[in-house]
């Protein structure tokens, strides 16, 4: 049998975790203020973050693109299986369409961003850290958070949807390259289909600002780990990985809300 004194350690524990846990939690949300307080240097000096969009999505293009591109394979496939069940494999476009813009566009891109562009700031900062160049700033009085982080934070907002959009296009079209040369399906059917059934508004628009919540809690997360990350090698390895841990739950977990939210009516 357990014995009453452990039962009183794991207890403690138990205490000792979520206490530090939720400790940790307020101190996320008080460097996301830091962050949003500081922005103003995105407009101050814009290309800062033009640099970082570029660095961001250049970076994690290529990965965007030929995983879109499969996944509007799979999509194309087993979209016509399903649907030649009901005689409805016409609509062929609009599922991949709706399926792309709606969900997995927006978080196959967040998963993708955080294992790629996530992985990467963090390390940055991590490194940076180490190697004592942001103390060096705060010497020179010079803000590492407006100077260092926050381009990189709103690199990330804006980097997300385009690399969304591309990833939702490309998906489209190796939908469109299974359904109509391989599978046969009328080529004006699969277009027509998706322009009369794809809202701008109701699919396109929320899957938009699904994609900004997602790169705003990525990049977020991402400069967080790097910022608090122990300054050693094993440190900076160890903050990558929670990254991609904590922004992919991150990612699922506000899919399912806004999703919850976005289309409930």
């Amino acid at each position: 049998m357990i014995s009453a004194q452990t039962i009183h350690m794991q207890i403690q524990a138990l205490g000792r975790n979520t206490r530090k846990n939720l400790l940790r939690l307020g101190f996320f949300a008080r460097f996301c203020v830091m962050l949003l307080a500081r922005s103003g240097i995105a407009l101050v000096r814009p290309r800062l973050v033009s640099q970082q969009v570029h660095f961001i999505g250049n970076h994690s293009l290529l990965i965007i693109a030929v995983s879109g591109l499969f996944v509007g394979f799979v999509l194309g496939l087993q979209g016509y299986y399903t649907l030649n069940r009901y005689g409805s494999e016409q609509a062929l476009g609009l599922l991949v369409a709706l399926s792309l813009t709606r969900e997995l566009g927006p978080v196959i891109t967040a998963l993708l961003f955080a294992g790629r562009a996530g992985t990467a700031l963090t390390a940055e900062i991590g490194l940076m850290k180490a190697g004592e160049q942001l103390a060096a700033m705060e010497v020179m009085a010079v803000d590492p958070l407006r100077r260092v982080l926050v381009p990189r934070f709103w690199g990330g907002i804006i980097a997300m949807p385009v690399l969304a959009a591309i990833f939702s296009m490309v998906g489209i079209i190796g939908g469109w390259l299974v359904g109509v040369p391989l599978i046969g399906i009328d080529d004006g059917a699969f277009w027509s289909q998706m322009q009369a059934g794809v809202d701008i508004w109701k699919d396109i628009a929320n899957g938009v600002i699904k994609s900004m919540v997602f790169g705003f809690a990525v990049t977020s997360v991402a400069l967080f780990q790097g910022w608090v990350s122990r300054p050693t090698p094993e440190g900076v390895a160890r903050a990558t990985t929670r990254t991609v841990v904590v922004s992919s739950l991150a990612v699922l977990g506000l899919d399912f809300l806004l999703t919850a939210l976005m289309f409930s009516n």
